[in-house]
């Protein structure tokens, strides 16, 4: 069976996302990125000594959650692999780009407004970061007009990803309303039923 090793509140959670997406039996192991991830057996599995780690049923390991995702797309399909090589290049693209472009101004804006006790939060730090996201946002909002979904009319691997990254921008209390078509799209790939069964729970 299909290994996922992490907790949901970590970036394991965009790979439960495609997972459960994807319906395959899996089993998600516990593992704490304070800890358990310094422990010689997490190591051997993934020497970064990060999560999520993903162990495919036939032994294979990767690591790196956009990674995993695009393993488990290629391999398990039911719609997600990408159909000719251009598709598969743009969910290569669209998903790096959401780690370099998205994410460190996300992670900012969040560590600051939420994840670090109050006497610690910086919040030019946090609107800093929030400032950061425009131009990417903004670069992703002319990417969906006219798009029902990031490279067409299916959703896929890099959608899944990219709202991935973005699904703790109401935790970082980051307004997606500025970017309508990036609001219209974040919303609809966070009510699919997956993606509910995984980041239902999050606190607002």
């Amino acid at each position: 069976m299909i290994k996922l090793y992490g907790v949901p509140a970590s970036r394991a959670s965009r790979c439960l996302w495609m997972l459960e997406e994807l319906g395959v039996p899996y089993e998600n192991v516990p593992v704490s990125f304070v800890g358990d991830v310094k422990k010689p057996e997490y190591l051997a599995k993934n020497p970064n000594g990060r999560v999520p780690t993903l162990e495919d049923d036939d032994g294979l390991i990767v690591w790196e959650s956009l990674a995993i995702n695009l393993h488990l797309a290629e391999r398990y399909d039911k719609g997600f692999r990408p159909k000719s090589i251009a598709e598969r290049a743009h969910a290569v693209q669209w998903s790096i780009w959401a780690m370099t472009e998205i994410e460190p101004g996300l992670i900012d804006a969040f560590v600051h407004r939420r994840m670090l006790p109050e006497a610690q939060r910086d919040a030019a730090v946090a609107d800093a970061g929030e400032q950061k996201l425009q131009r990417p946002l903004a670069v992703l909002d002319g990417q969906l007009a006219g798009r029902r979904w990031l490279l067409g009319d299916r959703f896929g691997v890099a959608d899944l990803n990219v709202a991935s990254v973005l699904a703790i921008a109401p935790l970082a209390r980051i307004d997606l309303a500025k970017h309508a078509e990036v609001a219209r799209w974040t919303g609809a790939c966070m009510q699919r039923p997956a993606a509910q069964k995984v980041f239902g729970g999050l606190a607002r």
